[in-house]
């Protein structure tokens, strides 16, 4: 577990090789953000815009809860779904899955990330279009998913890519 990890015990050369990983890793997820770090974070605005157009291609009703229904905008918790790559929303043990995932894909983190977001919003959307405006968003934002192990995990990886599949290189697919 990497929480409880004793580094006192791990030989110089498995941290030397752990350090050289951890730097790959950083570097090539960092390859693909770079602009959703800038001003006015043009990276992460796309992102959410796609997130929403995959939603309301994907699950129409869904869509039409949240947005007209309810009035929410995406914006107010998928934001911080792109900003802060879910690491707020579930378990490090989950993100480690995730990002490994991320990190196998061509532009993971710019692009897979935004399909993992929507499959998120989707396996709660018979939920979701059972709650009014205050308890949706309180809902969108404390996701009850801080338990997830990976049993949770690649279900979720498993819609992700049917919906890649199906819309990645097709975005007039449904229209």
């Amino acid at each position: 577990e990497p929480q409880t990890c004793d580094l006192s015990v791990v030989s110089d050369e498995s941290l030397q090789t752990v350090e050289a990983d951890s730097y790959w890793c950083l570097t090539k997820l960092l390859d693909g953000i770079q602009d959703h770090y800038t001003f006015a974070q043009p990276g992460l605005q796309r992102m959410v815009q796609r997130m929403e157009e995959l939603v309301h291609r994907c699950d129409g009703d869904l869509f039409k809860h949240i947005v007209e229904r309810e009035g929410v905008q995406f914006v107010q918790f998928a934001f911080r779904w792109m900003n802060c790559l879910l690491m707020r929303e579930v378990p490090l043990n989950a993100i480690i899955r995730l990002w490994d995932t991320y990190l196998c894909e061509d532009s993971g983190f710019e692009s897979f990330h935004v399909y993992v977001c929507a499959a998120i919003l989707m396996t709660f959307g018979e939920k979701l279009k059972t709650l009014e405006f205050q308890d949706l968003v309180l809902f969108l934002q404390h996701l009850p998913t801080k338990d997830w192990v990976e049993d949770e995990i690649d279900p979720l990886l498993s819609r992700a890519f049917i919906l890649q599949t199906y819309f990645a290189d097709s975005p007039s697919h449904l229209s």
